[in-house]
Formats: C-alpha cells, sequence, structure tokens
C-alpha cells in the first residue's frame, strides 16, 4: 500500500510541474498585459503594480481601428459555429454509415480518412489555395475571402478526426435498438435522427468544444483564404494586424492576444467536464 501511495505522489508531483510548464506562458501573457510597456522590458516576471491597467489596455485595444475587435469577433463566431454543426451533422452521419455497412468500399472509405488526420496542413497549402481559385473562376462560386470558402475548408479539415471518435462510439450502440426501430417501422432517416443521433450527443459534446478551440484559434487557414486585409478577418489574424501596427508596444500587444484567447478559454473552463463525460462514456462503452 506504501509502495502505491508513493507512486501517486509521484505522479501527482509530475502533474504539478507539468500543469506549471503549460501554464506558465499564459501566466507571463497575462501579468504583462497589465504593466507598461518599460516595465516588460525591465522586469517580465514581476507583479502589475495596477491591475487598472490591463482593463485600459483591454479599452485600448478593443476601441483600436487596426484592431475593429467586435468585427473579428463577429467573424470569428460565424465561422466557428457554422464550421462545428456541418462537421458534426456531416461526421455523425458518415461515421453511423461506415460503421453499419462493413463492406470493403466502407472499410476503404474510412481508412482513408484516418490516413488524412497524419497529413500536414502545410504540406496540402498551395493544392488548397489553386484549386479553390479554380474552383471560384469555373463556378462563380467566391471560395476566397468569404465565409463559406472557410467553412467548407474547415468541414474538409475537421471531418476526418471527427469521423473517427464518432466511429468508434458508434460501435458501443447496440445494434439491436436499431432493429427494434425497423421492426416498429422507422425508415432509415428515422433509425439516425430518432435513435442514433439522440445517442450521439455526449461525444458529440466533447468534438464540438475540441474542434471548436482548433477553429477558433487558427491561424494560418484563415490567413490563407482570407487574406490579411480583407474584409472578413478572424481574431488571430486581427491580432497578427494589430501586432503590425503596435510592433513596440508589447502591453497592447499581449493585451489583444489575450482578447483573442478569452472567449475559448472560458469555454473550456466550462466545457472540460463535457469532454471527460464523452471520452469516459465513449470507452465504458
Amino acid at each position: 500500500m506504501s509502495l502505491d501511495r508513493t507512486k501517486n505522489k509521484i505522479l501527482e508531483f509530475v502533474a504539478l510541474i507539468l500543469f506549471l510548464v503549460v501554464l506558465f506562458p499564459f501566466f507571463i501573457m497575462l501579468i504583462n498585459a497589465g504593466k507598461p510597456a518599460d516595465q516588460i522590458i525591465r522586469s517580465p516576471l514581476s507583479l502589475p503594480q495596477n491591475w487598472g491597467k490591463l482593463f485600459e489596455n483591454m479599452a485600448k485595444v478593443i476601441n483600436s481601428p487596426n484592431m475593429n475587435y467586435w468585427k473579428s469577433f463577429f467573424d470569428s463566431v460565424v465561422i466557428t459555429v457554422i464550421s462545428l454543426v456541418t462537421i458534426v451533422g456531416f461526421a455523425s452521419m458518415s461515421a453511423w454509415v461506415l460503421e453499419r455497412n462493413h463492406t470493403k468500399w466502407a472499410n476503404f472509405i474510412f481508412y482513408l480518412l484516418v490516413a488524412a488526420m497524419v497529413i500536414p496542413f502545410q504540406v496540402v497549402m498551395l493544392p488548397v489555395l489553386s484549386w479553390f481559385r479554380t474552383l471560384s473562376k469555373f463556378t462563380g462560386i467566391a471560395m476566397l475571402q468569404s465565409y463559406k470558402g472557410t467553412v467548407f475548408a474547415y468541414i474538409g479539415f475537421g471531418c476526418s478526426m471527427t469521423v473517427f471518435i464518432l466511429h468508434g462510439f458508434i460501435k458501443g450502440i447496440p445494434l439491436e435498438l436499431e432493429e427494434a426501430a425497423v421492426i416498429d417501422g422507422c425508415t432509415t432517416e428515422g433509425i439516425f435522427t430518432r435513435v442514433v443521433f439522440p445517442l450521439l450527443q455526449p461525444i458529440q459534446v466533447t468534438v464540438l468544444i475540441l474542434n471548436g478551440i482548433w477553429i477558433w484559434n487558427d491561424y494560418l487557414l484563415p490567413s490563407l483564404l482570407l487574406g490579411q486585409a480583407g474584409k472578413i478577418r478572424t481574431l488571430p489574424i486581427a491580432v497578427m494586424g494589430f501586432v503590425g501596427s503596435y510592433v513596440k508596444q508589447w502591453d497592447l500587444i499581449l493585451t489583444s492576444t489575450l482578447l483573442a484567447m478569452l472567449p475559448v478559454i472560458i469555454l473550456f473552463i466550462f466545457a472540460q467536464k463535457y469532454i471527460i463525460k464523452g471520452m469516459v462514456e465513449g470507452s465504458i462503452k
């Protein structure tokens, strides 16, 4: 028993160290966002003498025309929400069909989706940009510098992992439930919408949060498709443009970064229990 307690203490200590290492950059950003720029250079590890400076910097950043915070916030919300709804909707249907149809084609498509998860985005950046330009030219649909083009890209890059997670969860749903629905006269669409889809809610919350954090914080894909000076700018793009305007004012730069991170941090704090709940239920099933 004493050996087990020692192991637990060691694991707790290691977890505490990892927690501090991960939290340290955010701590540095938070304390320096509340200090004048010259004090950041002199003593970056010291605490702010006046925390009111942080709220002053927040007001400056939000009201700055270079940041255009509320417009960028709105653009991020629109892209994130539409992307999440479509990803979860399409991935849920795809995962259910691929898991219930044990054919060679179903297995091939599933393994193809799994293989797509390991391809870095940097490898396909130029092909995606070229394809979107060609698609815009021949269809007349603006895929660049538009909501629909960015959402379309997130559907393509987000569905692989989502299908993979949902596929494993659906394996644990008893097939007898669907067979009983067929006996009661349910159509294929009815089986999915009335039986399967409600049972997926715990794991759907998990993938919604994970994908939401990724889409909200993503900079590379929106900067590629929306550009730096377009009418549509997500918060990461707005922060980068703001940094270019205030190169030496580190207090405002760090504050803008904090404001961009704050919504998703709040979301994660309140939703982390649902992530754990969905993963645990999936493993039990």
